[in-house]
């Protein structure tokens, strides 16, 4: 089976050597996507809350091109530079999903590209 490179400009492009998804078969594998402004390649400002925000619209662009939407998460990884913002996660995440939830992790590191605040990636199933 052929892996199928998924490509939308509502979502920030790859800053990097990268795709912004892969699907192979009935799973779409998305890349880590931070609070970038898809057309002017810089954090949205607003701090924390904004970038959460910004990460579930780049999410959810590259959900609609591989033909789904973000029920289609099976699995979601946060990434967070202070895990003290993990209630603004769960709080802004409920704008966005519905039960039954999608299996998370969430991973407290260093930092993160363009010294975003958090980063998130997702595994779909169509």
């Amino acid at each position: 089976m052929k892996k199928q490179i998924i490509k939308t400009s509502n979502a920030p492009a790859a800053i990097g050597t990268y795709s912004q998804a892969t699907r192979h078969g009935d799973t779409v594998f998305l890349s880590g996507q931070i609070g970038l402004d898809p057309q002017r390649m810089v954090l949205v400002d607003g701090g924390i809350e904004a970038q959460i925000h910004q990460v579930f619209k780049n999410l959810s662009a590259v959900c609609e091109a591989a033909g789904a939407d973000l029920g289609h998460v099976l699995k979601l990884t946060v990434f967070l530079t202070d895990m003290a913002h993990f209630p603004n996660v769960n709080a802004i995440m409920a704008e966005y999903f519905t039960e039954p939830y999608p299996a998370r992790a969430a991973v407290g590191v260093a930092s993160l590209p363009k010294s975003a605040l958090v980063e998130m990636d997702a595994i779909l199933g169509l």
